[in-house]
């Protein structure tokens, strides 16, 4: 297998370096120590996502129509690696590029299209979404927010939990269950996908103290919120598909490994120059750490190239998820065990992948739940839905 780069994936990773180089103010590392829900890093980053829209670098690979380039996947991609690597100062916009920009191409009306799209590509919108509850966390399937069917739309009361950058955004990709009424649909299909204004009236947004980063993580609640029938996203019964589709870019779509990498090579360093490196023991689990951080980036990979070649989505996001969350656990684990006194000194870098990694195996879908996948789907172990 040929795992080089292009002369044109090259010289589109050099590009983004070099804006990077002379964009990021001197000031970076501590500004997104923050955390990329902070109001210090929101203003930045859209500021910043302008410069990269400028350029052409914010949504290259969206097609052409949408205002993208129709650049081959792995721009984009390669832009989320160099993102990752410099702390992503996209801040909560990644998640605009990474998975809601391609679904609502997908499934979007003309009219969505049109009202929601030029601002995600411009770098003006930030949203959030609507997914864990207080009682149904990584089971979105035992969601219980309701969507009451009314003249013009819906009626939304509920309440949902750990909803990153809920207090600055714009809109929601909230999910929501309609009546369970005789004849009417249930489990799954009684799902619906609801794009909605976060400065409707009867919404509540209460921030939650966290290690993770200021501002990164919310509770939500929804009470009697009227959302228009035309902000549905998809047809009723729908939604798990999307769903679907949503997630399995959100999985593969956070470039992790290459924060750990670069936070590792920073510990080596520090070892180093405090004359800390010379155990063997120090050395064997540094390289253990870098081998994790490798893996994952070649299984991250695996998935990118079957989107690549138009492939149908397989098991291996799951797979790749997990060892994501496995690199990021061994960088964090050789930090506590050989570091400590980084963790708490000036070194922003060092302290933010260290909280970052406590929330590694819960985003984009809880480590166990990958597991679970893993075990039904790809080893074929007995369970609920264990069919390939």
């Amino acid at each position: 297998m040929e795992f080089g780069w292009s002369p044109e994936e090259v010289s589109h990773r050099q590009k983004i370096r070099e804006l990077l180089d002379v964009t990021l103010p001197d000031d970076w590392e501590a500004l997104s120590a923050h955390g990329p829900g902070s109001r210090y890093q929101t203003d930045y980053s859209k500021s910043f996502c302008a410069k990269l829209a400028e350029q052409n670098l914010l949504v290259p690979n969206w097609p052409e129509q949408h205002g993208g380039c129709d650049s081959p996947v792995w721009h984009q991609f390669i832009l989320g690696e160099e993102m990752w690597a410099a702390g992503e100062p996209r801040g909560a916009q990644y998640m605009n590029v990474n998975w809601l920009g391609p679904v609502l191409m997908r499934y979007g009306t003309e009219d969505q299209l049109e009202r929601y799209l030029p601002p995600i590509r411009a770098g003006k919108s930030i949203w959030c979404q609507g997914f864990s509850e207080p009682s149904a966390g990584s089971d979105l399937a035992a969601l219980r927010t309701a969507a009451t069917p009314v003249d013009g739309g819906y009626r939304v009361s509920g309440a949902k939990i750990w909803t990153s950058y809920a207090g600055e955004a714009d809109h929601c990709f909230l999910l929501a269950r309609l009546p369970n009424v005789p004849g009417g649909p249930t489990g799954k299909s009684a799902i619906v996908i609801l794009l909605t204004d976060m400065k409707s009236d009867g919404i509540q947004v209460k921030q939650i103290p966290a290690l993770i980063g200021e501002g990164d993580i919310h509770e939500v609640f929804f009470d009697d919120v009227f959302v228009p029938a035309e902000n549905r996203l998809g047809a009723e019964g729908q939604a798990w598909e999307i769903i679907g589709f949503a997630l399995q870019n959100e999985r593969t779509g956070i470039a992790r490994y290459e924060f750990s990498r670069r936070v590792l090579d920073r510990a080596v360093k520090r070892l180093k120059e405090t004359g800390r490196w010379g155990y063997p023991l120090v050395q064997d689990q540094a390289a253990r750490a870098a081998i994790a951080c490798e893996a994952a980036k070649m299984l991250v990979y695996r998935v990118v190239d079957g989107k690549a070649h138009d492939l149908p989505p397989d098991d291996y996001a799951a797979v790749a998820r997990w060892a994501v969350v496995k690199a990021d656990n061994a960088v964090n684990d050789f930090l506590t065990e050989f570091l400590p006194d980084g963790l708490y000194g000036t070194d922003h870098v060092l302290l933010a992948h260290h909280q970052r990694a406590i929330a590694a195996g819960v985003a984009s879908g809880a480590a166990e739940i990958q597991l679970n996948l893993i075990a039904r789907r790809w080893l074929g172990l007995p369970g609920e839905n264990s069919k390939r």
